[in-house]
């Protein structure tokens, strides 16, 4: 893929990742200084823990600020035009199903630069993904979703491995990249529309 696309995806995910961190903390009626720190790190939260794992450091929003500066920008439009929007949750739901496509894309090109194999490039997918909604969830003092309910990493997962099947047949990689990113982003809306789960295990 070239830089430039994944660029794009990052910005993409990043702008996706701040406004449902956002919401996600004026839901929980958060002051504006606790809805930064939330916003910021739903969308850096994944990318820092997958570029400490492959040693890519300093971590990526390190290193251009502008990433710092588009989370800020994103979370205080969505603030301001707040009022305008009356459903909370449904917003909140749509844009983290967009920023997990995205990021988890992002995760498995990251690993794919750095020659990693197939399987860790989609662990590396489902963490860039999924782990600064973990840690969102965590500071405002709720069980994460990749841990309690819905398919979440299970998306990332299945998009993952979609991709590497679209490589196998020679897809173009601009559009094995669009299909994995919607796959991801119309799967999640599924599950929650007919309430589909992964079964638990009950002691």
């Amino acid at each position: 893929m070239q830089i430039n696309t994944m660029e794009t995806i990052e910005t993409l995910g990043t702008i996706s990742f701040a406004i449902s961190g956002t919401f996600a903390a004026m839901q929980r009626r958060l002051d504006p200084f606790g809805v930064l720190i939330i916003a910021f790190v739903t969308s850096i939260g994944g990318g820092t823990v997958r570029d400490l794992l492959i040693g890519d450091t300093p971590v990526a929003w390190m290193r251009d600020v502008n990433y710092c500066l588009l989370i800020l920008l994103t979370s205080i439009a969505t603030i301001f035009f707040k009022t305008h929007i009356k459903k909370f949750k449904v917003t909140l739901f749509l844009f983290d199903s967009l920023g997990l496509g995205l990021f988890t894309m992002l995760g498995i090109q990251k690993g794919m630069m750095f020659g990693l194999s197939p399987g860790i490039c989609v662990a590396l997918g489902t963490i860039t993904g999924c782990f600064g909604g973990v840690i969102r969830d965590t500071l405002l003092n709720t069980i994460p979703l990749i841990f309690h309910k819905e398919v979440y990493a299970t998306a990332c997962i299945l998009g993952g491995i979609l991709y590497y099947a679209l490589k196998y047949f020679h897809l173009k990689d601009d559009i094995a990249t669009i299909a994995v990113i919607s796959f991801i982003f119309i799967l999640r809306i599924i599950v929650v529309r007919y309430k589909l789960a992964l079964p638990k295990f009950v002691y």
